[in-house]
């Protein structure tokens, strides 16, 4: 018998509950994954009644355990445990995938219940790892970490990312739940029933594990119990099961993945008929409040207006440092470039706050992700280029309405001779297009340190795009950045057109300026230094009354500060004449001024550009 909660007779009558209610709810529904959930019905039962902590009216209760559904396919399983604890209606479970039902075909946040949205599979581990982090060296409170995965997620190079780390950090209050049924979508994983498969990669390195039957109430519950004892490494428990068990028809059956079950009548009666067990679910033990964190009045550095070029890189790690002392909920993690980004700055200061997640960017973001479900205010830091590895990981984490800070630092073929690999030439194009996004390019270091602290109270993914190379002072220390905005630098009643530029190609675009002033041109100037949301009404204006918009950017011509500008003109405004100068080649190594010039967007390129442009007005 077990040492608390149900009976093993009682946790195989709850598992046949989730298997009803799982046909059911797709039934209802017309689709969804009733197979996928069944093979997993006595690691949700047992986990539910007799090892999971969790007070459902009080969802942010700080002693909380965390479960994790990566196979998010498999929701009507956690939609029925749910019900199981109370915390969702029977008419509720009915409206599975209807409109505006808060039980989406994969889960989301929408339900308190739920910390991050899955579905994209091999992402619920390494956000778990992120939780767990926080539970052992942020929050110091003893909840545990549930992740239920499936197997055929097991080959994605995240979850690996996620095994490593966690085995480095000795978490032993996460445990992975491997569901293994042997079948995918489209036949059978590739390692089938073979769990030593598993177990071997798994001890490689440095996990306890334990092997299963899935469907055995009490080898489950005792490999909960083992998890749960076991120290200073985390627990992967391998559990044999089968798809669809419980109805001889589905069962083990190729072909059915994603499908309602063709007779669900027949199915529930096999399965002993529809039932309404209530799970008092353990309450954790009394937490203590967060562990205090130290605030205090934030002072920014400040860089002298004209003196010195800063790199905006090293404004923001000076900046970094400053809010972590004005605020412990702040965290940095980065990915083994921290000298690069300038996080270091940040690790000397706060190290018990600094997170180092090596060359691993898909993991470095989710861990973000799960330290931002805890309450924190992460800032995940690493080339800009290499943020398109984890590009799947931000548009999940939109969908979990994620607070995430998110630094893209060498961007541009500004960075100089390190060459095409190490450019962030496509990174305002992907974040810009992430659900709710906030992104920031600025070009001195004190619109970068403003933009650092303003970015911490924000809402969504908020980007922030750094340069390497040192640039001109332009703004003094005082001057204030809302977000939304943009700055005027030059302007006059005889200009001809507008230069738009942010970042690196602010400084060119004002040389551009001067060089053609002395030719009697005169150009007004825009920093557009809020890439998304765009200063409209300063473009509008810009467009009324120059009729041209050049936009100036360090980026591909897809995506970033022309396609911003011209969407600015969207709502049937007058379209002014719209030109781009844009990354078009395919950058080699040279000097920073070479690859401006070579790309086209050094001052003197502009300059002829604008040129062109005049003469052709003039020639009309």
């Amino acid at each position: 018998m077990p040492t608390e909660g149900l009976s093993y007779d009682e946790l195989t009558d709850l598992a046949q509950q989730l298997r009803v209610d799982s046909v059911r709810a797709t039934a209802a529904a017309g689709s969804g994954h009733p197979t996928s959930s069944m093979s997993a019905a006595e690691l949700g039962a047992v986990l539910l009644a007799n090892h999971l902590r969790y007070d459902f009216d009080r969802p942010d209760h700080p002693g909380n355990d965390h479960l994790i559904l990566s196979k998010g396919h498999a929701s009507p399983l956690l939609y029925a445990l749910f019900r199981a604890a109370g915390a969702v209606s029977d008419e509720e479970l009915l409206t599975f995938r209807g409109q505006g039902s808060r039980l989406e075909g994969h889960p989301t946040p929408r339900l308190p219940w739920v910390d991050v949205a899955t579905g994209s599979l091999g992402q619920g581990l390494p956000v778990g790892v992120g939780m767990a982090l926080s539970g052992k060296r942020l929050d110091r409170i003893p909840y545990r970490v549930w992740v239920i995965s499936g197997d055929s997620e097991m080959a994605e190079g995240s979850v690996w990312e996620a095994v490593e780390h966690a085995a480095a950090e000795q978490l032993d209050n996460l445990t992975l739940i491997v569901d293994v049924n042997r079948l995918g979508q489209r036949g059978p994983t590739r390692h089938g029933h073979d769990l030593g498969a598993y177990t071997r990669r798994l001890h490689a390195f440095g996990w306890h594990t334990v092997e299963v039957d899935g469907h055995d109430v009490a080898a489950v519950d005792r490999a909960y119990a083992e998890a749960r004892s076991t120290l200073d490494r985390p627990t992967a428990i391998l559990a044999r099961t089968l798809k669809g068990k419980g109805v001889e028809a589905v069962a083990d059956k190729e072909g059915l993945h994603g499908k309602p079950l063709p007779d669900a009548t027949a199915a529930i009666a096999e399965l002993g008929g529809v039932r309404a067990r209530h799970i008092d679910v353990h309450k954790p033990v009394a937490a203590r409040t967060l562990h205090a964190r130290p605030s205090g009045h934030l002072t920014l550095p400040r860089f002298e207006q004209g003196g010195d070029p800063v790199a905006t890189r090293d404004a923001y790690g000076r900046a970094l440092a400053a809010l972590g002392s004005a605020r412990g909920d702040v965290v940095a993690l980065d990915g083994e470039v921290g000298d690069s980004t300038r996080t270091e700055y940040f690790a000397e200061d706060h190290a018990d706050r600094y997170f180092e997640c090596y060359i691993a960017e898909q993991l470095l973001v989710a861990a973000g992700i799960g330290m931002q479900a805890r309450g924190h205010v992460p800032y995940v830091s690493t080339f800009a280029a290499f943020l398109t590895r984890a590009h799947d990981f931000l548009r999940m984490a939109a969908i979990s309405r994620a607070n995430l800070n998110v630094v893209g630092s060498h961007a541009g073929v500004a960075i100089g001779q390190d060459g095409p690999s190490q450019m962030g030439l496509e990174d305002l194009a992907m974040m810009r297009a992430v659900h709710g996004s906030t992104v920031l390019c600025p070009c001195d270091a004190n619109q970068t340190a403003k933009l650092v602290a303003t970015m911490a109270d924000l809402d969504g993914i908020r980007y922030l795009r750094t340069g390497r190379g040192a640039t001109d002072v332009l703004y003094g220390p005082d001057e204030e950045f809302p977000i939304g905005g943009s700055k005027v630098l030059r302007r006059g009643e005889a200009d001809r057109l507008t230069l738009v530029a942010a970042g690196t190609t602010v400084p060119e675009a004002l040389a551009a300026a001067e060089l053609l002033a002395a030719e009697g041109i005169e150009v007004r100037v825009v920093d557009l230094y809020s890439v998304k949301p765009v200063d409209a009404q300063t473009l509008w204006t810009a467009g009324e009354e120059t009729g041209c918009l050049v936009t100036v950017e360090d980026h591909r011509a897809e995506g970033g500060i022309g396609d911003a500008v011209a969407e600015a003109f969207a709502d049937g405004r007058p379209v002014p004449r719209l030109v781009r100068l844009a990354v078009s080649n395919m950058p080699g190594s040279a000097t920073p001024d070479e690859q401006l010039y070579g790309a086209g967007i050094d001052a003197e390129s502009v300059a002829a550009a604008v040129r062109l442009l005049v003469e052709k007005v003039v020639v009309r």
